[in-house]
């Protein structure tokens, strides 16, 4: 992971050089020779929503409005793909990779544009972690604008703020292992929101855990007290072993250590930590309510590695291990023991995200590049998809398994058939930086979070269906 301010948010790899203010401060004549206010200025800029109805007429899906500028968009996408500025901790790794990818047929149209919402902004703090926007249903989202961890409703088109960490922020409720005196500006590098619980990470290894159905904070905790110890991945997963209740597992991974949360349901709702899995790279963290004592195990890894980012998969049995490093791991979660060393990229990778079949999974690199896997047989990845731009930061697959998207750290989301080898594919085209992505449970939607200081919004996809079958009902 790279060094990084959290004073200075805008970092050189970030939207700061790319914003489509920019482009028209730069380009359209409106602006020659006249002094205009930041008032006066986003007054012109603020556009409305683009609805699916009004990009079908030729309305430009963010409302950028390309007919009163001295540039098209084709040549706007081109001057971006010739200078925008990939980070690489290995140089030239993206054109290295670029030589062994997976053809692909562009074209499809698996999710249809249904909305894109100026009103809902989300922000990023750490250029190489892009995971800040979670949906919980077809309508509903929760997404960090800086301080302030919010949900919005597509549905009613509204917006309430769930979680604000610019003060301060303690637990209401007494657990084992919780901080009661909990932090205060916590700078959130990721989220996870799943199962009514909304989980958030901090750059000083603050992990702040919250019940949606309940006020306050349930629960606080920092994951290490070490240097650098930012906060990189959450994983939630539902752990079904017990006749009347359930557990929530949370996986959390910063610089060098992975740490495994268990919380049983319904009745009792106790905290603690059950095990860390020291992956002589990076860390794992749990809570069982058995155990209520700290184990150490360590991995059978011996490289050294920082930077740690991680996924679990569906039966919880594996965990996809990522970090400052060109070669993965796939783990034993039970007892941090290697399965298999993933080799294939040529830079760091940062993301990580299970098919629901919990055989294959997907790692995303700085080489521009996201590859498949099969647990069965590590050796060599299944597919090679390439990026247009930049390093592939955040990955998804829907519910069903049938899509996996995957997202740059700007402009492009794609996604991929799975049922056709991912040999299908859509190219989301739009101007700015990525947030995160996230399908809904049902599959229905998919959202995407920009950030850009003029045209930063949260798009909306609308999963395509097919419904000709109707048509000879009707007849």
């Amino acid at each position: 992971m790279s060094d990084y301010n959290v004073d200075e948010p805008e970092d050189e790899y970030m939207a700061d050089e790319y914003d489509m203010d920019i482009l028209e401060d730069d380009v359209n004549p409106d602006f020659d020779g006249i002094d205009i206010g930041v008032e006066d200025f986003d007054q012109w800029t603020k556009a409305e929503d683009t609805s699916a109805a009004q990009a079908r007429d030729g309305k430009d899906i963010q409302g950028i409005p390309w007919e009163r500028l001295s540039v098209t968009r084709q040549k706007y996408r081109k001057t971006r793909l010739d200078q925008y500025k990939n980070y690489e901790n290995i140089p030239d790794s993206g054109e290295s990779a670029a030589k062994n990818c997976t053809n692909t047929e562009k074209g499809s149209s698996f999710y249809t544009f249904r909305r894109n919402s100026r009103s809902v902004r989300s922000t990023i703090l750490h250029f190489q972690l892009r995971n800040l926007v979670w949906a919980t249903s077809k309508h509903d989202v929760y997404l960090l604008s800086n301080y302030s961890i919010s949900h919005w409703s597509s549905l009613t088109g509204s917006r309430n703020e769930i979680l604000n960490v610019k003060g301060h922020v303690a637990p209401s409720e007494r657990h084992p292992e919780s901080l009661l005196e909990g932090f205060t500006e916590t700078q959130v590098s990721t989220l996870a929101v799943k199962e009514r619980l909304l989980v958030a990470g901090g750059f000083q290894g603050e992990l702040i855990c919250k019940h949606l159905d309940r006020p306050g904070v349930s629960f606080c905790s920092r994951t290490t007290y070490m240097e650098n110890a930012i906060t990189n991945a959450i994983d939630i997963y539902r752990n079904s072993r017990y006749l009347f209740a359930f557990h929530i597992i949370l996986v959390v991974s910063n610089f060098r250590r992975v740490i495994r949360l268990d919380k049983q349901k319904p009745k009792l709702f106790i905290w603690s930590l059950l095990a860390e899995h020291y992956v002589s790279w990076p860390q794992i963290m749990t809570v069982e309510l058995e155990t209520l004592t700290w184990r150490d195990i360590s991995l059978s890894n011996s490289s050294v590695i920082s930077g740690l980012s991680t996924s679990l998969s569906p039966d919880g049995k594996l965990v996809a291990v990522v970090g400052d490093d060109p070669n993965g791991l796939l783990v034993d979660s039970s007892n941090g023991q290697t399965i298999g060393t993933l080799r294939g990229h040529v830079d760091y990778s940062f993301a990580s995200a299970w098919h629901p079949n919990g055989v294959t999974f997907a790692t995303g690199n700085q080489d521009k590049t996201c590859r498949i896997w099969d647990t069965r047989k590590t050796s060599e990845s299944v597919a090679v998809l390439k990026g247009n731009l930049g390093s592939v930061r955040s990955i998804r697959f829907t519910s069903d398994g049938w899509y996996i998207a995957m997202a740059e750290p700007a402009d492009f989301v794609h996604i991929y058939d799975t049922t056709t080898g991912y040999k299908k594919e859509q190219e989301i085209d739009f101007f700015g930086e990525i947030s995160g992505i996230s399908f809904s449970p049902d599959t229905e939607s998919l959202f995407i979070g920009v950030w850009d200081r003029t045209y930063g919004s949260l798009l909306e996809y609308g999963r395509t269906r097919d419904y000709s079958y109707l048509d000879s009902l009707l007849r």
